[in-house]
């Protein structure tokens, strides 16, 4: 580890002096290009450096007392140590997790999706709920959430909606929470007091650019149609709403909640080619033999990742076993701790995954 955070902090080094050749800095896309490296790198080589402060802190404690000193030296060179020893292994700790592989998507901004399953009007709401739930916690990162698209029904539902948010690690912080999220609580209209269960399904991909997925103009068939309102009326008297087809793999993706037909077209491609990355992604993961289902769930739509029980004010993570209370603060945005845990847990397995390797 210490060989490679070495050639790590060598390219850093490497980098920074790029950053100040000035013709470097005369050519746009080569500084940005470099800028980018230098930035990735910075954590890692800061904490490596703070490590072997810590290293040679010790070494020097060490020195000292076995040395000739005074009672007084001899005690301020102990708590050195003693204070020094404790960080070694929570700095190599914190170093082999930040060594590990990143996801080429994780700094991506997010596209979400969202939608109704079992439950009827019931999984509308809580689909609805489940959007405004990230979109608050989007906006307690600082993030910028922007609703491309959403299909509400006359009672505050949603039957069909898509989020993009924009922002620093988004997709390493949200990739995750896709999956299948069931809903166990008593309907507004049930008047006899039962509880039923109701799911939503999100899907979270990584938003790219034009040039990451190529896309053959000639697969693809475009419709327009009025745009429609809750309840199924028309809100546009022209056809502004657009449906996108990719007829090689049948994807159709639909948007309706701009103004102009373009701007309506420009979503809808942003979420095809989310789609189209996903897939291609999904592909080479099971075409490579060495690739490994992440035990806190591959973010498939078909499995059923959280329950959220409101008669007990109780939410379960089944993927890691994780149950926490406080239902309106989760709904509100706050849940950066249970992401924390996924967080965590996919780093441990994966640290057992190259110890096992």
């Amino acid at each position: 580890m210490f060989e490679k955070l070495l050639e790590v902090e060598k390219r850093y080094d490497a980098l920074t002096a790029q950053l100040a050749d000035p013709t470097v800095g005369r050519d746009p896309d080569t500084y940005r290009k470099v800028a980018k490296e230098h930035a990735s790198l910075t954590p890692l080589v800061e904490k490596f450096r703070e490590y072997k402060r810590v290293r040679q802190g010790i070494a020097d404690a060490e020195e000292m007392l076995g040395g000739p000193l005074d009672a007084d030296m001899r005690d301020l060179a102990q708590a050195e140590l003693d204070d020094l020893k404790p960080q070694v292994g929570d700095l190599e700790a914190q170093l082999r997790v930040m060594l590990l592989p990143k996801d080429p998507a994780d700094e991506k901004d997010v596209i979400m999706e969202f939608r109704p399953g079992t439950g009827g009007s019931e999984a509308e709401l809580f689909t609805g709920e489940l959007l405004r739930m990230y979109m608050r916690y989007a906006e307690r990162r600082g993030w910028r959430p922007e609703l491309m698209n959403a299909q509400e029904t006359g009672i505050g539902g949603i039957k069909d909606a898509s989020l993009s948010i924009h922002g620093q690690g988004a997709y390493s912080q949200l990739k995750f929470e896709g999956g299948v999220h069931r809903v166990q609580r008593v309907p507004a209209t049930e008047s006899g007091g039962r509880i039923h269960t109701s799911t939503a399904t999100v899907a979270v991909m990584p938003e790219v650019e034009e040039v990451e997925v190529h896309i053959d103009p000639n697969d693809l068939k475009f419709d327009t149609y009025l745009s429609g309102g809750a309840g199924g009326q028309n809100v546009q008297k022209n056809e502004t709403a657009v449906r996108i087809t990719h007829k090689p793999t049948g994807i159709v993706v639909a948007c309706q909640d701009q103004r102009s037909q373009l701007q309506n077209r420009e979503q809808a491609m942003r979420v095809l080619r989310a789609r189209l990355y996903e897939m291609e992604m999904e592909a080479q993961q099971k075409s490579e033999a060495s690739a490994r289902r992440l035990q806190v769930g591959s973010g498939d739509r078909s499995d059923k990742i959280r329950t959220y029980n409101f008669p007990q004010d109780r939410v379960t993570d089944h993927r890691i076993g994780l149950t926490t209370h406080g239902m309106g603060q989760l709904l509100d945005g706050d849940i950066q701790h249970v992401i924390d845990a996924l967080v965590t847990t996919d780093q441990a397995d994966r640290l057992k995954q190259g110890e096992a390797d």
